[in-house]
């Protein structure tokens, strides 16, 4: 009866040992995925400041043209 119990116990210790690899695979995926997320994300903000520099950068070529038009204008 006591091997009995004792490969009960070390059987169920493997499958615990199982899932607990199976948990940390998941986790390693998930972080995976949540590095990706950061990396679409900062990607987004660099587009996002690109179009902004390239917003003002037309504002500044406006103002210019608008001050060179009034200038001839005078």
């Amino acid at each position: 009866m006591r091997k009995s119990v004792a490969f009960l116990t070390y059987g169920n210790a493997l499958a615990l040992q199982k899932d607990a690899l199976a948990l940390q695979k998941d986790a390693l995926a998930l972080q995976r995925d949540a590095l990706a997320l950061q990396g679409d994300a900062l990607a987004l903000q660099r587009d996002a400041l690109a179009l902004q520099g390239d917003a003002l950068a037309l504002q500044g070529i406006a103002k210019f043209n608008s001050l060179r038009i009034n200038e001839m204008l005078y």
